[in-house]
């Protein structure tokens, strides 16, 4: 009885002793504890690592967590910003107190549940900064300092033109004659010396208005220059014409003026730098107008008889020397009974006109015979003239002695100059008078 109270007892206390020492079932394992993830770590370095020198970082991992980054040999922690679902971002400047060491590191430390994870990378300075090479030169200007031709003895065909010009070098250079030809070409034949040859062939024809060019290309730039020589040889010296006031002509007193024209026809023109202007032995040349055309002086003059030099030089050197005498009236000496009164009053001697239509006016006594013959001369490149007559005509003045007179240039040839005539008759009466007029340039 009491054994089987014994047992009754025991019995449970055996089954619970088996049930908490029975084994567990094959392949099952104790819970693992979590860990947070790091994918990437990035470093960026702005610049040398150096005093103010950036340095950006970049986390990539579990989400929700706390970043975190130490540089070695810095005793500061840089805490790391969630910018986006697991993306942590910050960054820091290097101060003159920071000592990195030679071999430098970053470490990133993510936490998350009390758990973390380390990743260590070595820090490495960005390349240092590529200076951006200096813009380029601007390329100079173009310029053509002289343009010049091998003057020839005659213009025939199968005459060679032989042209050069000296300017930029490593440009491409070519000349043109205006109606003849165009872009022959012109070999640099040594740094900025070019040179070109044309032969003249037997159907080219030369316009009066001859213009020959040299153009230089280069660096988007284009520059000509005009030649301003005579193609023929120039062996003939200039002359003097249209003297004013005319040889042993009497003029009234006051301000006189002196003036003449040039004429180099199939020359290479006068040099204005060669002219000297001597009236009665004194040196006038400083106060008097010069051109490659005319001459003009204009001053006071005691009454009598004055004479007037004139020396000059063409661009060859080829020289002239003109004199002639004049008289200056004396207040007192009246003017003669037979002289007839002609007088130019719309342009002044030397004046320059457009190509349009020219208008000259006058006056004279009323009812006068008034007689214009009008002729135009001009030198064409050097190497031919224009000498024609381009108003013939007759004319009378109105009641109050006035006239005019109008005449169109035929040729429009730059410096071309425009000799009229002009004599008036009125009975046994009558007067001359000259008037000269210059192509504008």
């Amino acid at each position: 009885m009491r054994v089987h109270r014994f047992l009754s007892f025991l019995a449970p206390l055996l089954a619970v002793g088996f049930i908490a020492t029975a084994p567990q079932p094959a392949g099952a394992q104790p819970k693992a504890r979590f860990a947070p993830e790091i994918s990437s770590f990035q470093v960026d370095v702005t610049d040398q690592l150096a005093p103010g020198s950036d340095l950006s970082f970049t986390l990539e991992g579990s989400p929700r967590g706390q970043a975190s980054v130490r540089l070695s040999g810095i005793n500061k922690n840089i805490v790391l910003r969630e910018v986006e679902r697991g993306v942590y971002e910050g960054s820091y400047t290097l101060s003159r107190r920071d000592r990195l060491g030679p071999q430098p590191t970053a470490t990133a430390t993510l936490r998350v549940r009390n758990a973390s994870k380390v990743v260590t990378q070595a820090l490495a300075a960005g390349p240092p900064p590529v200076a951006s090479p200096p813009p380029p030169p601007a390329a100079p200007p173009l310029a053509i300092e002289r343009f010049t031709v091998t003057p020839v003895a005659r213009i025939e065909p199968g005459a060679e033109l032989r042209f050069a010009a000296v300017g930029t070098p490593g440009a491409r250079a070519t000349l043109s004659i205006d109606g003849v030809v165009q872009g022959v070409p012109m070999q640099e034949v040594r740094p900025g010396r070019y040179e070109g040859a044309y032969t003249i062939r037997r159907n080219d024809n030369f316009p009066p208005s001859l213009n020959i060019v040299a153009t230089l290309e280069g660096n988007g730039q284009t520059i000509r220059s005009r030649l301003n020589q005579a193609l023929l040889v120039d062996a003939r010296p200039p002359t003097v014409r249209n003297l004013a006031p005319q040889n042993n002509e009497t003029v009234a007193s006051g301000p006189v003026s002196v003036s003449a024209t040039f004429d180099d026809s199939g020359g290479v023109g006068v040099d204005p730098k060669t002219v000297k202007i001597m009236i009665g032995g004194q040196d006038v040349t400083r106060n008097a107008s010069i051109t490659p055309q005319f001459l003009t002086w204009r001053g006071d003059l005691r009454p009598g008889a004055h004479s007037v030099e004139v020396t000059a030089a063409d661009m060859a050197g080829n020289a002239v020397r003109q004199t002639w005498v004049f008289n200056v009236a004396s207040p007192q000496t009246p003017p003669p009974a037979a002289m007839l009164p002609l007088q130019i009053t719309s342009h002044a001697n030397n004046a320059q006109i457009s190509s349009g239509t020219v208008e000259v006016r006058g006056r004279t006594a009323p009812d006068t015979k008034v007689e214009v013959q009008v002729q135009v001369i001009a030198s064409v490149a050097g190497f031919f003239g224009i000498n024609q007559q381009v108003l013939n005509q007759t004319l009378r003045s109105d009641a109050g002695g006035n006239f005019v007179f109008s005449f169109k240039p035929q040729v429009t040839v730059p410096g071309a100059r425009y000799e009229a005539t002009i004599t008036a008759t009125r009975g046994d009466q009558h007067n001359e008078t000259r008037l000269v007029l210059f192509q504008q340039r």
